[in-house]
């Protein structure tokens, strides 16, 4: 080989190895990169029906527990027997319901009536539920159709199917309607989303354990932008039939989560969504992130002192393994949203195994803060761990974590003294220092999959400077598939603004760019009151003169004729150019586009003030 060729060849030595250097650290870099929330849907017990709705729940100290519904065709004669050996019994008169469940818009999703009967209400709710989470996130659910969009959902209950048994007015719909796996297809489906879509089935733990799923399919690029979640409906009294037998069910339906009132669990039901994407693709989105995902894990409990029984050695474990995968020690993290079902023999393990993880070695006067927003809704099972992570970020949003109830004695049966862990007795400022705030959040699965995740606030970003509000009017642009359902959105607009929770502007930025358009449109025009007026007149079916409405027939587009005729007047556009910064960069662009060929300025001639000759 002669020298020539020789250095030729370590040159390119050299760049395939500097090439292989680059690519090993972008891998490294990917399997760890953070993974941010851009978007939050749910449905739980007190009526919630958003985030912000948890919050004021949890806020506040509410108690979502209610009387069983009575809609479900439940024999609830038979099932409040007051004889402690009565077959079919529950010990609880009360828990968690969604009690509008059966409420599902099918039309809406193109589904037939037939088909909608069939369907698990556990597939509407997720349905519904994944809607709203791509609205909120800033996505027209119309237009992630071919994306790579992975859908993550959790579920475990299955029972839907009996209550069809013998039902001769669902065709050949009950199969398909009440499969596991077409609860995460038929989003995929209905959406037209081609990332992957799993249904996960670890029991309690299935909602985090399926969010754990989306963010290492995010890592790997499987998908680029994934739905992750869970749901629970209970179609029969089932659950607190069999806890009851076990002596596991609280007398009150209520969870007193490591409380030494704690006598059982309280059984609920709900549905918790999060739209999730990397956290490099969200800043460069311009996506609002709400919370990052640092780390998570997963175990198992093995053979352990019994199946269904918690085994603190395996939660610790899978502590360690999520503060592992988010480069964090127990002293990075301040609070733990806990799994705190509020049995007797669950919460004494898992408290123990959160003192000997989170509570050892930690600064001095900054305890662990622990609580669980189970003693709120109640255990929401699939649901549970979407139930926790939702009220962890409006809690970073807020600056507080919410007190938990029913702890004014913490548990006797856990070592307290062993390491420093608080219980959320009260609530608490969470006050920023000089590292993000963080937290964790625990799920464990009645069959021993464990799931742990490291929650962390936004990065900060500087804010836009928008100036002033905008002043002058503003066209909201309203869509819906009825007439009915584009007055309810008109009513659902108007708290925006009527209590100045939006600017006008935003508010109909948001509408024409995060909505999808369907065929019954209305706008609403003006400034904020005449906005308040025109959404309040839409909103109880009534028309006013700042209201246009219609029925779009065809699809189409929009057209602008200029004729090359009509009224003009000295000083034309001049406020428009004053107040629309993008209209007044068209405008700039016309001018540079005019001067080669005229010898006037168009600035000159809108805000002159003179009449001037025509050329």
């Amino acid at each position: 080989m002669s020298r020539e060729a020789l250095v030729s060849a370590l040159r390119e030595s050299v760049k395939e190895s500097s090439r292989l250097r680059r690519q090993n650290r972008e891998l490294v870099a990917a399997v760890g990169e953070p993974v941010a929330i851009v978007g939050m849907a749910c449905r739980f017990p007190g009526g919630v029906v958003s985030p912000e709705g948890l919050w004021d729940l949890v806020f506040s100290g509410g108690d979502g527990v209610s009387g069983f519904p009575v809609d479900r065709g439940w024999d609830l004669g038979r099932l409040f027997d007051s004889d402690p050996g009565g077959v079919g019994r529950s010990a609880a008169r009360e828990g968690g319901f969604v009690h509008d469940v059966a409420e599902f818009d099918a039309e809406f999703f193109g589904i037939s009536p037939r088909e909608a009967l069939a369907m698990d209400p556990q597939q509407r709710l997720m349905l519904e539920a994944a809607w709203e989470a791509f609205e909120r996130a800033g996505f027209d659910p119309l237009s992630l159709r071919g994306s790579r969009t992975g859908v993550f959902a959790g579920v475990l209950s299955h029972e839907y199917e009996l209550v069809l048994e013998g039902s001769d007015d669902v065709g050949g719909q009950r199969l398909v309607g009440n499969l596991g796996s077409v609860l995460s297809g038929r989003v995929s489906f209905v959406l037209g989303l081609e990332g992957p879509a799993l249904t996960v089935d670890t029991a309690c733990s299935s909602a985090l354990v399926a969010l754990h799923l989306a963010v290492q399919a995010l890592r790997r690029g499987e998908c680029g932008l994934a739905l992750a979640g869970g749901v629970t409906v209970m179609a029969r009294p089932t659950s607190f039939v069999e806890f009851t037998r076990q002596g596991g069910l609280a007398a009150d339906g209520r969870c007193k989560s490591f409380s030494a009132a704690a006598d059982g669990t309280g059984w609920s039901e709900g549905v918790g969504v999060l739209v999730v994407e990397r956290l490099s693709d969200a800043l460069a989105g311009g996506r609002r992130v709400l919370a990052v995902v640092r780390g998570s894990a997963v175990n198992q409990d093995g053979a352990s002192n019994g199946l269904t029984a918690p085994n603190g050695l395996s939660q610790q474990r899978v502590i360690r393994a999520a503060l592992a995968d988010a480069g964090l020690g127990p002293g990075d993290v301040d609070v733990v949203e806990a799994h705190g079902t509020g049995t007797r023999l669950g919460d004494p393990i898992e408290a123990q195994a959160l003192l000997a993880t989170y509570g050892q070695g930690r600064p001095v006067g900054r305890p662990l803060w622990l609580g669980s927003v189970k003693s709120n809704i109640g255990h929401t099972q699939a649901a549970a761990g979407a139930a926790s992570v939702i009220k962890l970020v409006e809690a970073l949003r807020h600056g507080v974590l919410p007190k938990t109830l029913y702890v004014d004695e913490p548990s006797p049966f856990v070592d307290w003294s062993s390491g420093a862990v608080s219980l959320l007795a009260d609530s608490v400022v969470w006050e920023r220092g000089d590292r993000p705030r963080r937290a964790g959040v625990s799920s464990f699965g009645i069959s021993g999959t464990n799931a742990h995740l490291i929650l962390e606030e936004p990065p900060a970003i500087e804010p836009v400077d928008r100036g002033a509000p905008h002043p002058g009017p503003v066209a909201l642009v309203l869509s819906a598939r009825s007439a009915q359902a584009l007055h309810d959105q008109a009513g659902q607009l108007l708290p925006l603004l009527r209590d100045g929770v939006t600017q006008p502007l935003d508010l109909a930025h948001a509408l024409v760019t995060t909505r999808a358009a369907f065929e019954h449109r209305a706008v609403v025009a003006g400034d904020r009151d005449a906005l308040v007026d025109g959404l309040t007149a839409l909103a109880t079916g009534d028309t006013g003169p700042d209201v246009v409405g219609g029925v779009a027939e065809e699809p189409g587009s929009v057209v602008f004729v200029f004729p090359g005729q009509g009224s003009q007047w000295v000083g034309m556009a001049r406020e428009l150019w004053e107040q629309s910064a993008v209209f007044a960069e068209r405008m700039a662009e016309c001018e540079v586009a005019l001067s080669p060929f005229v010898g006037w300025s168009l600035r000159d001639r809108v805000f002159g003030g003179d009449a001037w000759d025509r050329v």
